[in-house]
């Protein structure tokens, strides 16, 4: 079964971007949470925390795609390590300020500050994948195994979080991630020899050529609805064992959810394609949809368990097959940005969906925050199946 992985990771250097890829964006599985254990230990309140959270997510997905061009114009090499830099002390201040009750302002604007620094570490090791691969059959499994990594990710990243926060310190959780991300990512800009080149006036290239609007938009959109299920998904598990009085817990829920999508990401990755992305993108906004269907009736953390198993499954064949509509219908010397906007539309979902959810869970309980799921659910279905599919364009050209 993971023969096909072997042999991916035996590509020359493949191995080497491939790690220092997953440390560097440690950070996307702990963050987010970690600002809202935080914040909520020195507030009590889960609206304000949704809202700081919500502050580094909102301008991650705005500074992504910007952040991508750059990388895309000039190299991996000379952007990240500046990117990275910026992240850190940003985040470090978001730390500081909250420790030593600054008026919310502060943290908000230094969170936002830290999410649109936040490298896209997705984006451009599967922009090293396709500058490796081509359009060889090996891409979809080098994007399942990325998706592997990013599950297996937020698999071990929410425990970790809290565990941290309740055994040592509430803001321990976002300094380890801040310090994995920040070694990661320059250890990543420094392997050349897999970065792809840059097509601006840094790398000597030609102009850009336009992005394909009409090919991506309907993948776009039902990303934001995508996101903002997760967002209020993850709150609402979060506040849901609070109420059960296992805090802790909450990082262990939402591992299991990432293990049922690690597990669906390495079997999908040995299995022949057939259905073309867009189809497995629209089939998968279904199958998520439906999941969310039982958890606002479910309050024991026990029958939970097997719940978001199952949904997790649904989760990286729907990513999966997002990200490879965007690799068959962008130009390959705008690729990272192509992901990035991807990436960005759900993260901008999942900040919408956290800030809903804790507004709505402050006011009527936890087991509310999952309607917030199944809304969006509901509309990103809608949105999946609302554009029509799209002739691939050569790789290169204008799409």
């Amino acid at each position: 079964m993971f023969a096909p992985y072997a042999s991916l990771l035996r590509q020359p250097g493949a191995l080497k971007f491939s790690v220092s890829g997953l440390l560097a964006r440690l950070p996307i599985s702990m963050v987010s949470l970690g600002l809202v254990v935080l914040v909520s230990a020195k507030t009590s309140s889960y609206g304000l925390a949704g809202t700081v959270s919500a502050a580094y997510v909102v301008l991650r997905a705005v500074g992504s795609p910007l952040q991508a061009r750059l990388v895309d114009r000039h190299g991996q090499h000379r952007t990240l390590p500046w990117i990275a830099g910026l992240n850190a002390v940003a985040l470090g201040g978001v730390v500081v300020a909250v420790e030593v009750d600054t008026p919310l302002v502060v943290p908000i604007v230094l969170a936002g500050v830290a999410g649109a620094s936040s490298p896209s570490i997705g984006s451009y090791v599967r922009a090293r994948w396709s500058h490796m691969l081509g359009r060889r059959p090996e891409l979809q499994t080098a994007f399942a195994l990325e998706a592997v990594a990013d599950e297996l990710l937020f698999m071990v990243g929410p425990p970790v979080v809290t565990f941290l926060a309740t055994g040592i310190s509430p803001n321990a959780g976002i300094l380890v991630a801040l310090g994995c991300g920040l070694v990661g990512t320059l250890v990543l800009a420094a392997l050349r020899d897999t970065e792809p080149p840059a097509h601006g006036r840094g790398g000597g290239g030609a102009a850009l050529t336009p992005l394909g609007w009409s090919a991506l938009l309907p993948v776009i959109a039902a990303s934001v609805g995508i996101g903002t299920l997760f967002g209020a998904f993850d709150i609402s598990v979060i506040a849901l064992a609070t109420e059960a009085g296992a805090t802790a817990w909450s990082g262990v829920l939402l591992a299991i959810t990432a293990t049922g999508s690690m597990i669906s990401a390495a079997v999908l990755g040995t299995r022949t394609l057939r259905k073309p992305p867009l189809t497995r993108f629209r089939i998968g906004a279904v199958a998520i949809t439906a999941a969310m269907v039982p958890l606002p009736f479910v309050s024991h953390l026990g029958l939970l368990v097997p719940i978001v198993f199952l949904t997790g499954l649904t989760i990286s064949p729907t990513m999966i097959a997002s990200v490879a509509r965007v690799e068959e219908v962008v130009p390959n010397n705008r690729l990272s940005e192509g992901i990035a906007w991807s990436t960005s539309a759900l993260v901008s979902g999942i900040a919408l969906g956290g800030a809903v959810a804790g507004q709505v869970i402050d006011g009527h309980g936890a087991n509310a925050g999952f309607f917030v799921s199944l809304t969006a659910g509901a509309l990103a279905m809608m949105l999946a199946w609302s554009g029509g599919l799209r002739a691939v364009a050569p790789r290169g050209s204008t799409p």
